[in-house]
């Protein structure tokens, strides 16, 4: 009975040895760079801008990793470098000091990007050794911008024709509709890399719009995604009708202002102006007094010579 616990113990620290040697030569076979090549796993990851990037290469602990290294390319700056831990508390550094290896409260190591920007997009491979195996990923990381999003009711060929619209996203958004029906979609890349994904729903004749709505998937969109109604003009709908109105009522009412106001100044030009000559009154004549005598004396003269 002794010989076979004896037996067994002796088995036990073999496989110990064992693992303890195979476990220390992946480890130096990692860190000289062997030339074998290292299979990766494929992960895309999106962040909004600004805000807190978590990258992990490992659920493992420090209580069984051994060391995990990143090898960083940002695309926008074109630069690589370098960020790596061990167990023994070495560690290597050379990027810009922005992003960093920090552990969480249980001592996971995690990568750390505050203040995500477009400097920060770019591939992120991560080797992770712990006792019993490795982990090897390759972090597409990307950033998330929200499009604009519309919706409305148009007209093509005579036709009705439901649209939805994601305007300059980063990724592309995911456009479907409440009812099934002929869709057509159209995606665009600009120049900055946004998308603008377009779908158009082809009304059949006589289709109540009123419960028809699409749905339109982002990352960036609280809960996922967001249901849009349809409005009867793009960009406008009834205001365009309302501003109609309310500027045939200025125009009209401007008309007819100027009108009253010309009206009135005729009026009062033709008061203020003098209509008939002011009234004469008949004057009689008055002789002068010369003239005056002289034709008396002549009558006077006259009648003299009657008598003598």
């Amino acid at each position: 009975m002794e010989d076979i616990k004896w037996i067994y113990a002796m088995l036990v620290f073999l496989l110990s040895e064992a693992q303890s040697i195979k476990s220390e030569t992946n480890q130096s076979t990692v860190n000289s760079n062997s030339s074998s090549p290292a299979h990766f796993e494929n992960k895309d990851a999106a962040f909004n801008l600004g805000s807190e990037a978590i990258l992990t290469c490992s659920n493992k602990t420090w209580k069984d990793m051994l060391f995990v290294t990143w090898d960083i390319h940002v695309e926008r700056n074109i630069k690589s470098c370098r960020i790596a831990f061990n167990g023994n508390g070495q560690n290597e550094d050379s990027c810009d000091g922005k992003t960093s290896l920090q552990n969480t409260s249980s001592s996971q190591s995690y990568l750390h990007i505050p203040k995500f920007s477009k400097d920060d997009v770019g591939v992120y491979k991560c080797y992770s050794v712990y006792k019993g195996g490795t982990n090897n990923y390759e972090f597409n990381v990307t950033i998330t911008v929200p499009p604009r999003l519309s919706s409305w009711l148009d007209t093509k060929d005579n036709k009705m024709v439901a649209v939805c619209k994601a305007e300059g996203g980063n990724s592309a958004a995911n456009i479907s509709w409440s009812h099934s029906g002929n869709v057509s979609i159209l995606e665009v890349i600009d120049s900055q890399g946004l998308f603008t994904v377009e779908s158009r729903f082809e009304l059949p004749e006589g289709m109540d719009t009123e419960n028809l709505t699409c749905s339109i998937r982002h990352p960036s969109i609280l809960g996922g995604q967001k249901t849009l109604a349809l409005k009867p003009k793009k960009g406008y709908g009834p205001w365009l009708y309302i501003l109609t109105v309310v500027v045939i009522i200025v125009f009209l009412a401007g008309v007819l202002f100027f009108a009253q106001k010309t009206l009135w100044r005729r009026c009062k030009l033709s008061e203020s102006s003098p209509s008939k000559s002011p009234p004469t009154e008949d004057v009689e004549e008055v002789e002068p007094y010369a003239s005056y005598v002289q034709r008396v004396n002549s009558i006077y003269n006259s009648s003299a010579d009657l008598f003598t």
